[in-house]
C-alpha cells in the first residue's frame, strides 16, 4: 500500500488525550491540512506521523511497512519534516543552510554534488528566494527564515511533505505564495503534502482534504469542504462562524452572537 496510514492511533499529553482511536490513510496526490485549536494535537500528530514518537510508531505505516521498521537515512528520503521552529546555531548562507537537507542522498565522503546544488537553487527559486542565496541566514527576518526552512524541506526531495505550521510569521502574499508553490508541487506522481494551519479559510482553499482536531479526542477526516464546515468548525473552535457567499467566493467568518440580556 503506498502513502501513510494510521490505524487506531491513539496520543496524549500527560493524562489528557489528544486523538483517539484514529484510523486514517493519506494517499499520494493530497494535500492535507491538520486543523483545530491551539492545544488540540496539531504538532503531536506531524511529529508522529515523521516518525518521531517510539509510542505512535508500530501505528503508523509508510508504504506498508510500519514506521519503526524503517531505517533513518530512508525513511529520510521518503518524508520530509519541517517543524514549527528553526534556530541557528552559527551563521551560514541561505544555500548552505537550505543544502543541509541534501544529507539523506549524500554518498561516499558526503560532499555535495552539482545536483545537490541545482536541487538547493531549484528550492530557493521556487520560493522567491533566490537573490537571498548568499545572505546570512541569521539576518534574515522571521518571515524570509520561515521561507527557508519550506526551502530546505523541499530541498530534501522527498515525496511527502510533513509541514507544522508553514504559514507562521508569513504576510498574507507569502502564505498565498507559499501554499501556490506546494499545491502545484504536490501534483506531480506520488507526492503529497500534510501541513498544519490556523487559517481556515486557506486551508480550504488550497487543501484537498482536512483533520479537523477537537483536543477532545475527536477528529473529522475527509474532503476539505466536507470537513471544515460552519457547524464542525464552530465546535472544535468554541467559537460559533458562519460561512458567506458572495460571486463564487466563500470565507468561515465569526457569527455576531446575540447580545446577552
Amino acid at each position: 500500500m503506498n502513502g501513510l496510514h494510521v490505524a487506531r492511533l491513539t496520543l496524549r499529553a500527560a493524562d489528557r488525550v489528544l486523538i483517539a482511536d484514529l484510523t486514517q490513510t493519506f494517499a499520494p496526490g493530497e494535500m492535507w491540512c491538520i486543523a483545530g485549536p491551539n492545544g488540540a494535537g496539531k504538532t503531536t500528530l506531524i511529529s508522529a506521523l515523521a516518525g518521531l514518537s517510539k509510542e505512535a510508531s508500530g501505528a503508523i505505516s509508510l508504504d506498508g511497512r510500519v514506521l519503526r521498521d524503517w531505517r533513518p537515512n530512508d525513511l529520510a528520503r521518503r518524508r520530509a519534516l519541517m517543524p514549527q521552529a528553526s534556530h541557528d546555531a552559527f551563521s551560514a548562507t541561505v544555500l548552505d543552510t537550505v543544502m543541509l537537507n541534501r544529507f539523506p542522498h549524500l554518498t561516499g565522503w558526503g560532499w555535495e554534488s552539482d545536483a545537490d546544488r541545482s536541487a538547493a537553487h531549484a528550492a530557493l527559486e521556487t520560493l522567491g528566494l533566490a537573490t537571498l542565496a548568499l545572505r546570512d541566514v541569521q539576518s534574515l527576518s522571521g518571515g524570509e527564515r520561515q521561507r527557508v526552512s519550506l526551502a530546505a524541506t523541499l530541498c530534501q526531495d522527498a515525496p511527502l511533505l510533513l509541514l507544522d505550521e508553514p504559514l507562521s510569521h508569513l504576510d498574507l502574499h507569502h502564505q498565498i505564495d507559499c501554499l501556490e508553490a506546494l499545491s502545484d508541487w504536490s501534483k506531480a506522481p506520488g507526492r503529497s503534502v500534510i501541513f498544519s494551519c490556523h487559517d481556515l479559510n486557506l486551508a480550504r482553499r488550497f487543501a484537498t482534504h482536512a483533520l479537523l482536531l477537537d483536543g477532545a479526542g475527536h477528529a473529522h477526516a475527509g474532503p476539505v469542504r466536507e470537513v471544515l464546515t460552519p457547524e464542525r468548525a464552530s465546535v472544535a473552535f468554541g467559537y460559533p462562524l458562519t460561512l458567506i457567499q458572495q460571486d463564487g467566493h466563500e470565507a468561515l467568518v465569526p457569527a455576531m452572537r446575540s447580545p446577552q440580556r
